[in-house]
């Protein structure tokens, strides 16, 4: 199966993210919400408001997506804010590819650290392991972040040290 991977947000996606959160089944509608607000705010500000994107496409279809997008305040430290495959390609690599395009895009942006948030709850357990399989390690746990039981945990990928150039 040929994927084409693109970093431009149409209109379209708002309607796309909606429905490709929800599909995965992990996402409470406060945290869809949130997902199809950053759409909206790159479609109005373009690439001032911070979010960039990659959507992973086959046929017209929205596969999987990231947004992305550096942290205030920070000298080269980015948050990946979203990452989301369909339930029917998860396992196939499309989400493996999102983000390794994630990190060289984070990269050439002269970012140097990249972090995600994530709740360790037994549900996210196989996300965890996929950020620990491409190279990420558990930074921070926040307890009952989330809510009783639901902490929070916090992944880091170095890719070079600040103040020199990224890794390639």
């Amino acid at each position: 199966m040929e994927i084409q991977y693109r970093e431009e947000v149409f209109p379209s996606d708002v309607a796309t993210v909606r429905a490709l959160t929800s599909a995965t089944g992990f996402f409470s509608q406060e945290e869809i919400s949130v997902a199809v607000e950053l759409v909206e705010e790159r479609l109005a500000k373009g690439l001032r408001s911070g979010y960039h994107f990659f959507f992973a496409e086959h046929g017209g279809k929205v596969l999987g997506y990231t947004c992305f997008g550096p942290i205030p305040c920070t000298l080269s430290s980015f948050d990946i804010y979203w990452i989301a495959v369909l339930p029917a390609m998860q396992s196939k690599g499309v989400g493996r590819e999102l983000l390794k395009r994630t990190e060289q895009k984070i990269k050439d942006l002269g970012g140097t650290r990249i972090y995600v948030e994530t709740s360790a709850r037994a549900q996210y357990q196989p996300t965890l392991r996929f950020y620990q399989r491409q190279g990420y390690s558990q930074e921070a746990l926040l307890k009952d972040f989330y809510g009783p039981g639901d902490h929070k945990a916090v992944y880091l990928k170095i890719l070079a040290t600040e103040g020199t150039a990224p890794a390639s």
